[in-house]
Formats: structure tokens, C-alpha cells, sequence
């Protein structure tokens, strides 16, 4: 993983236009820059990331062996689901009873949709988390299994991402390390929360449409070689962007803010498109990307999330169990009646928990506001007890949902780094960057203002990939090209990128107490908490 893979022409100048007359680089590497280094390594190192990343949330991941935060909703929940197909009420005392590894906790109901719970989030995310209660049972170990999956997979995907995005394995595996290294993401990636999966689905849709980004430029490379036949390339079925539309849905499907990202990337993506078509030389691109781009992107971003969305409903369309199941009864019999009664009844369920979201003003101790997740001002305390176990007089036993302050920090920077150079170069990284971060981010400040809801640090999760892609672009231009001329210059960038690393690590080592459930004495606990507001 030479530092030299980081040199390449493409990422020291934004895309041109057949008016660059820059005659060092060809337009296919203008367009498809080639990949540096070994493929092998372009592979082995982010799995190898991954897997240091891997270990730390599987490390005692049962620990402790409690109900933690809201654990409390989405273990019961996924259980449900997974058994009934569907969310159901519990008997008083449901946690006390998983805890000692009894599943009878569910209420017995003696009509059709008595026991049905009312839930105001999609059920993407709890099949997921009840997947592992059904491999490993409805314990602390079973509900986080796939949260640990999940995160680390993560971790894999956005070192792939970066890699392809700067053309460098190095930053590439910076990335992986940093997403490994960031102390919220390692929290909720062993805690079964839904926020991880929303993250997981978002990360993996934006992964998608850069590798569809780099397939579309290879067909306008191709088409620009072969003399730039007047009908223009044949950019195909685009199966990446529809694998997208598939992660996006399931995002929506586990949260309605993934919602905000499938905007967000139908724009960014039919921006690529034009910017490919401008570059290869297609007269009057916008009007092409309408034409040509548009209708298809429009299915495979648009109607493919409905789609998987509704999907993701199967259980409660196949049941008479779920919550408003029979808001509409059907007034004639009939196959088609029955459809159109049933999709009633999902839409009117789906007006109550438009109206909850809205409507949710409850105060919780450890509520936050949009502007103050960046600077780490109020997290969760997920976990905490005062056991007598550390050889003190008073002890802690906590998990605070917080990210790595370094990393966020210096992510705060980078992205205000990001929107200078965007402004000045107009280089696509930054932008999608930018994007990514201000679609998980902005729409908060509106449900701040307009409904004062309530909410909470965790939310941020979504934004923490981009935060971080943000910070390895920055170590990008901060290592610089490899210049004969000034040799001194690539040392002292890379070695400031490798110092900001190790502080990253040493940061996380010496939170990983107090977001892990390690039992420390009072003292300990304390000097670990960087605010009075984290207390």
C-alpha cells in the first residue's frame, strides 16, 4: 500500500470538458482514473480493517447482560416480528423475563388484532435485529448480533468506497480504520437500536452509485474511443443504481429519514450522469440526462424504494394481527376488494405515525438540537449502574453513546474544508461529501423548528461515513501528489495523516471503558467525561 497511489492527476483537478487541452491525460483517465496497486491488496487490506473492527464489537458483545436504552422497544418488537410476522403486545415484566431465558412474553388475546402494538417506525430493521434472536435466541447477545454484522460490514464497505473515490488503498483503509475507531458508531453497532441499520442501508446505496459512477464513465470512454458515434453510448439496465434503489428502500424501510437520501442521490446521480456527458463531449448534456437518464433512474430510485418499502410490510399484509390490519373492512368479497381494503388500511396506519413523528414533543433528560451533535455536546447515556465490583468505594458501569472526539472534531473541519474546495475546484468528492452529510443533517433543524421535536445524538449516525470521508479527503490533500521536485513534501503530509490516525486510536482506547461496559472506579468514569453535559 505504497503512498503513491494517491497521486493520480484525477484527484488534483475537478473533470473537464473537451476544452481541457491538458495532453498529459487522456480522456478515459479523466473520466475512469485507473486503480492504483495491488488488486489483492485493494481487497485484503480493507478486510483486514474490517476485521480488527469486527473484533472490537464482538468482543463481549452480550456484556453487560441487560435492557439497554431503548433495547427495551426493538429487542421485544423483533422478536415479535420475526414470530408473528408482526409487533405484539408484552406482559408486565417482559425484560426481567428475557433476561432469565424465558420467550413466553407475550400477552394472550382472545380476539383478532386485541394484542396488536402500535409501533411508528417501519419493520426493516427489526427483522434484521430478530434475525439473530432466532439464531443465538431472544438474549442481549441474540438482539445485537445483527448490529455487529452489520457495523462491521460497514467499516468494509465504506474502505472500499474511499479506496475507489481517491484512487489510494491507503485512505481507503484510513477510512475503514477511522469508521472503526469512532466511538458512536461502535456503540450503536452493539446495541439493538435502528440507527445502525439506517446507516448500513445509506452507506451501501451511496457505495452503489459510485461504483455505478465508474461503470457509466467506462461506456462514455468506450464510446469516445470508438470515433463518438452519433447515437450515443448505451449506458444499459445499471444494475448498481438498482441496487441502490434497494439499499435506499430498505433504509426508508427501517427509518423515514432514509427517505431524505433517496432525493438527495436521484439528484446526485443524474448530476453524474451529466457531468459523464459533458466531459465525453455530448452536446446539450442536461437535456440528454433528461431524456435518456431520467425515466430509468426514476424506476430504479423511485419506484424500487416503494417497492422494497412495501416489502418490507409482508407480515403485516400476510396477518390479521398487525396494528390498524382491519381499519377497512372489506365491503365486498373478492381477491381485488381485498388488496384495495388492505392497502387502505396500511395508508391510513401510515397517516397515525406521520402524525406521531410530527407530534412527538416529549422531554427526555438526554435530548439534544441538530447544531450541538457535531460538537459532541449531549449524548445518550445508554447504560449506567454503580456496582461494588473495582475495589473502590464507588464504581461505574456505563455505556455513553458519544462519538471519538478527535475524529469528530477533525471531521467538523474537513467538512468546512470540503465546502472550500468544492467551491473552488467544483470536485465531485467534495460534493457528494457535502451532500450526504447536509441530507442526514439539515431536514432535523426544520422537525427542530417547526414540530420542536424531540431527539437525540444517535440520529447522527447516518452522517458519520461522510464525516469521515470528508476527513480522509482532507488527509488527501494535506499528504499531497508525489513530486520528484519535493520529496520532503508527500513525508510530512503522510506523517501527519499517520499522527492524526494514532491519535484517533489512542482517543478511542481511552473512551473504550465507558462505552464498552467495562467496570472502572467513579474516578475513572469521571475524568472520562470531556463535558459536564456528557454527564
Amino acid at each position: 500500500m505504497a503512498v503513491t497511489d494517491y497521486s493520480h492527476k484525477a484527484f488534483e483537478q475537478p473533470e473537464e470538458g473537451p476544452r481541457d487541452k491538458t495532453p498529459a491525460v487522456s480522456l478515459r483517465d479523466r473520466l475512469v482514473p485507473p486503480m492504483p496497486g495491488s488488486a489483492m491488496w485493494g481487497w485484503l487490506g480493507p478486510i483486514l480493517v474490517a476485521a480488527f473492527g469486527g473484533f472490537l464489537r464482538f468482543y463481549r458483545l452480550g456484556t453487560p447482560h441487560s435492557v439497554v436504552f431503548d433495547e427495551t422497544y426493538y429487542a421485544k418488537d423483533a422478536f415479535a416480528t420475526v414470530k408473528y410476522g408482526v409487533e405484539r403486545q408484552f406482559v408486565e415484566g417482559a425484560d426481567k423475563l428475557l433476561l432469565a431465558g424465558n420467550e413466553h412474553i407475550f400477552k394472550q388475546c382472545g380476539s383478532v388484532g386485541e394484542c396488536a402494538s402500535y409501533v411508528v417506525h417501519p419493520p426493516a430493521g427489526k427483522w434484521l435485529i430478530g434475525l439473530g434472536e432466532l439464531i443465538f435466541g431472544a438474549n442481549p447477545f441474540g438482539w445485537r448480533f445483527t448490529a455487529a454484522v452489520l457495523g462491521t460490514l460497514s467499516i468494509l464497505i465504506l474502505a472500499r468506497t474511499a479506496r475507489r473515490m481517491t484512487r489510494s488503498t491507503l485512505l481507503g483503509c484510513a477510512a475503514g480504520l477511522l469508521l472503526s475507531l469512532d466511538a458512536l458508531h461502535f456503540v450503536l453497532s452493539r446495541t439493538a437500536l435502528l440507527d445502525i441499520f439506517l446507516m448500513f442501508w445509506v452507506l451501501a446505496g451511496f457505495a452503489c452509485l459510485v461504483v455505478d459512477r465508474d461503470r457509466v464513465r467506462t461506456r462514455f470512454a468506450d464510446w469516445h474511443e470508438a470515433g463518438s458515434p452519433a447515437e450515443g453510448p448505451r449506458l444499459g439496465l445499471r444494475p448498481w443504481r438498482l441496487a441502490a434503489g434497494v439499499c435506499l428502500g430498505l433504509a426508508t424501510a427501517t427509518k423515514w429519514t432514509g427517505g431524505f437520501y433517496i432525493v438527495a442521490f436521484v439528484i446526485m446521480t443524474l448530476l453524474w450522469d451529466a457531468g459523464a456527458r459533458r466531459a465525453a463531449g455530448q452536446p446539450r448534456p442536461y437535456g440528454s440526462v433528461v431524456r435518456r437518464d431520467l425515466p430509468l433512474a426514476a424506476a430504479w430510485m423511485a419506484v424500487v424504494p416503494v417497492f422494497t418499502y412495501l416489502l418490507s410490510f409482508t407480515g403485516w399484509f400476510v396477518t390479521d394481527k398487525g396494528y390498524g390490519r382491519n381499519w377497512d373492512q372489506a365491503t365486498s368479497n373478492g381477491p381485488v376488494y381485498f388488496v384495495i381494503d388492505s392497502l387502505r388500511s396500511w395508508f391510513d396506519y401510515q397517516k397515525q405515525v406521520l402524525t406521531f413523528h410530527t407530534g412527538l414533543e416529549q422531554s427526555h433528560t438526554y435530548q439534544s438540537e441538530p447544531w450541538q451533535w457535531p460538537l459532541l455536546l449531549r449524548p445518550v447515556a445508554f447504560f449506567y449502574e454503580s456496582p461494588k465490583t473495582c475495589g473502590t468505594a464507588s464504581c461505574s458501569w456505563a455505556i455513553l453513546g458519544t462519538g471519538t472526539p478527535i475524529i469528530w472534531f477533525a471531521g467538523l473541519i474537513a467538512l468546512i474544508a470540503m465546502i472550500a474546495w468544492y467551491v473552488a475546484t467544483r470536485d465531485w468528492r467534495a460534493g457528494a461529501v457535502l451532500l450526504g452529510y447536509a441530507a442526514g443533517w439539515l431536514p432535523w433543524f426544520y422537525f427542530a423548528v417547526a414540530d420542536n421535536r424531540t431527539m437525540f445524538m444517535f440520529y447522527a449516525m447516518p452522517l458519520v461515513p461522510f464525516m469521515i470521508l470528508a476527513i480522509v479527503l482532507g488527509c488527501g490533500l494535506i499528504m499531497g501528489r508525489e513530486d520528484p521536485a519535493r520529496p520532503n513534501r508527500r513525508v510530512a503530509g503522510t506523517a501527519v495523516v499517520g499522527a492524526f490516525v494514532l491519535l484517533a486510536l489512542v482517543n478511542f482506547g481511552w473512551l473504550y471503558p465507558v462505552i464498552a461496559a467495562e467496570v472502572i472506579p467513579y474516578d475513572s468514569w469521571h475524568a472520562r467525561m470531556l463535558f459536564d453535559s456528557w454527564i
